[in-house]
Parts: C-alpha cells; sequence; structure tokens
C-alpha cells in the first residue's frame, strides 16, 4: 500500500494506510465508511434515548431488561467503530484490533440476547424469571469467557511476532484465515444457544413476550446467516474467484450488517416496547362497566328464581305508598334470598310508615272468633239467661 501518488481524494499528507478511508475509486471503503458512520450516530441516539425512557416505563419485568439492551447497544457502537479497522490498511495496532475486538464485541451482543431469551423461557415456564442482576451477572460471565479466549489467543500469538514497524505488515497480521474462524467457535456456540433460547417463549400466553421471542429469534437466525455467507467467502469463495484481496471488505461488511441487524431486528423494537403496560395486570373484562349503573339490589332481585306465591316489585318502595306487596300465604323467611353477596336493604321512613298503616289496616279486617250456635234456627251465637237447657 504505497503508491507513488495520493488517490483521488486523499491529501498527500496521508498516510498510504488510511487510502480506503478517502480513495474515491475505492467504492466499497466509502460506503462501508458511511454506513459505519450513521451506525455510531443511530447507537449512541438510541441509547441515549433507551435510558430517557426509563422514568416512563411502568412495567418493571421490561426496566429490568433495558440492562441488557443497554449492554447490546454499547457492543453494537463498538461493532461500527471496529469496522474502521477493517478499511484502513493492516499494521500492528489494526491487526490486534481486529483479531481480540471482533469476538469480544460479538460476544457481548449475543451473550445479552442468550440471557433475555433464557429468561423469556424461564418466565413461559415458571411465571417468573430471574432478578435483573442475575442476567447482568450470567451476560457478564458468558462475555468474560471469550475475553479471556481470545486475550490467551492474542499473546500466543503477538510473542512470535518481532517489533516491526507500523507500516509494514508483521508476523502478528499474517494469521491464516482458518485460524481466525477457529478462534470464534466460542462465538458460534452463543449463537446456537441464542436460536434456542428464542423458540420457547414463542409459546407463551402473552402477545407481548411473545413477540420479545420472535425478536430475539429473528435477530438470531439473521445472524447465523451472516456468519455463513462470510465465512465461507473468507475461507473459501475469495480463493476460487482469484481475489484474495476481498478479505478485509468481507469482513467489514459482515460487522456492518450484523450491527444494523441488531439495532432493526432487536434494539429499536424493544426501545419501542419499553413504555407498554404490563399485560399481566388485571383489566376489566369487554363490555363489563367498572362502575356499574344498577345497584346491587336490584341486580339480586333480578337474578333470584320468582316464586310462584312471589311478584317482584321493582319501582322504589319510597314513593310508592299505596301499592304493598301482598301477603304470602305461607311465612318466608327473611333469610331466604341470602345468597352470599353483600346486600343491604334499608327502608326509608315513608316506606316503615307505609307498612305500619298496612299492618294496621289488616288487624282491623281481622275476624273475630265466634262460638257456633246450638239452636240452627237463632241467630245469635250465645244463649240468653232466661232460656233453660235441655234435659
Amino acid at each position: 500500500m504505497g503508491p507513488s501518488s495520493a488517490p483521488k481524494g486523499c491529501g498527500a499528507s496521508i498516510s498510504s494506510i488510511y487510502y480506503n478511508l478517502c480513495d474515491l475509486t475505492t467504492v466499497w471503503g466509502v460506503v462501508v465508511e458511511a454506513v459505519a458512520a450513521a451506525g455510531v450516530v443511530t447507537s449512541f441516539i438510541l441509547l441515549i434515548t433507551l435510558m430517557g425512557s426509563l422514568p416512563f416505563a411502568t412495567d418493571k419485568k421490561r426496566k429490568g431488561m433495558v440492562a441488557l439492551q443497554a449492554g447490546i447497544l454499547v457492543s453494537t457502537l463498538g461493532l461500527f467503530g471496529l469496522t474502521f479497522a477493517f478499511i484502513v490498511g493492516r499494521y500492528t495496532t489494526s491487526c490486534a484490533a481486529r483479531r481480540f475486538l471482533f469476538g469480544v464485541l460479538f460476544s457481548g451482543c449475543l451473550a445479552c440476547l442468550v440471557m433475555h431469551g433464557l429468561w423469556l423461557a424461564l418466565l413461559q415456564r415458571r411465571g417468573r424469571g430471574p432478578r435483573s442482576w442475575m442476567l447482568c451477572l450470567g451476560a457478564l460471565g458468558l462475555w468474560t469467557v471469550e475475553v479471556i479466549i481470545n486475550t490467551e489467543w492474542l499473546i500466543i500469538t503477538v510473542i512470535r511476532s518481532p517489533p516491526g514497524s507500523v507500516t509494514i505488515p508483521d508476523l502478528s497480521c499474517s494469521i491464516a484465515n482458518q485460524d481466525f474462524v477457529m478462534a470464534l467457535i466460542y462465538v458460534m456456540v452463543l449463537l446456537l444457544a441464542v436460536v434456542l433460547m428464542a423458540v420457547p417463549s414463542l409459546r407463551h400466553k402473552h402477545k407481548q413476550w411473545r413477540r420479545d421471542g420472535a425478536f430475539i429469534l429473528v435477530t438470531g437466525l439473521s445472524t447465523l446467516a451472516i456468519w455463513v455467507a462470510w465465512i465461507v467467502m473468507y475461507i473459501h469463495g475469495n480463493r476460487v474467484v482469484g481475489n484474495p484481496s476481498w478479505d478485509d471488505p468481507t469482513l467489514a461488511v459482515a460487522l456492518v450488517s450484523n450491527a444494523w441487524v441488531f439495532l432493526f431486528f432487536y434494539t429499536i423494537p424493544e426501545i419501542c416496547l419499553l413504555t407498554q403496560e404490563d399485560p399481566e395486570q388485571e383489566q376489566p373484562l369487554d363490555g363489563e362497566d367498572v362502575y356499574p349503573a344498577r345497584s346491587l339490589v336490584y341486580d339480586n332481585i333480578l337474578k333470584e328464581p320468582e316464586l310462584p306465591h312471589q311478584n317482584v316489585y321493582i319501582e322504589n318502595k319510597a314513593f310508592s305508598m299505596d301499592e304493598s306487596p301482598p301477603v304470602p300465604s305461607k311465612p318466608v323467611s327473611p333469610y331466604g334470598a341470602f345468597n352470599g353477596r353483600r346486600c343491604v336493604y334499608q327502608p326509608t321512613e315513608l316506606a316503615l310508615i307505609a307498612k305500619g298503616m298496612t299492618k294496621m289496616d289488616q288487624d282491623m279486617m281481622l275476624p273475630r272468633a265466634r262460638v257456633p250456635s246450638l239452636n240452627p234456627g237463632s241467630g245469635s251465637s250465645l244463649p240468653r239467661s232466661d232460656e233453660s237447657l235441655p234435659p
């Protein structure tokens, strides 16, 4: 990468390793650079939006997922930034960043997705999921494993490389493509775990948790498709077509594409659903009023079965002084209509007066007891004193 003159679009003072960032004849570098810069800005805005929406979130379960979503946004922001390391030329610093951060940043995104999928699976199975701090510790543990693997692999390979110029590729940049892919086996395991963890949540009884599972599943499948494509091109495809110089563009395009997949298929939908209410809260049934217009006494009267000797009176007894229900032929217990519901009828003063007057009239109309007459032709029920008794 040492042309005699600067290409079109680049200044004379710019180092040759940065020509892909400004060379107008190198279309892939300028396009990928623009897309990656837009991704950096979008990720930063979404991170601020996520933090700003936190006070307005009413669902405690969704608030517990904010830490995982913030971790995905930070890792995605790093993926967009790492793209520039594959656009510039190869030297010691860029090669070390590529080999170390590629797996570390991807494992950060996938570890958070795995824990979110695990939380949804436990929520569907047991009705409740782990606490948010437990999910964060789990994601941190999964991410730490990849950090340790890449650190050991980087130390082992860099120790063999003698110190050289920053503009000349040294042995640390001479890693084989197959070795680079083999170092990402743990990341592939996390990717497979994301897809498997999202499947049980698709059977959740609540629609919004099924949507969360669908977001994770679509994100995992899209990432899996991108990884299969770039691995095939990186290991075999570029050699077949006879363009081994396409290795760096292949990895740069894979990074940008996968980072946008994390934003479009997971992060943006989750932020939009952050302020949604909890579906498990008790809601009134459709068509049922929260405050019924009719009284409980009136409902009880309508729901009680009508006996043959009883009539249902719907009018207000406080305003019907001249009408009273007839006296039943059989005594009825005052507790016969009690059905377990708390409904107390308190009569008004007018109703009590009307009831008292009705009782007086009934007492006056009661027939007196009469002794049957001994003389059939006599109209008196009692014998007179001057009549003698028969022998």
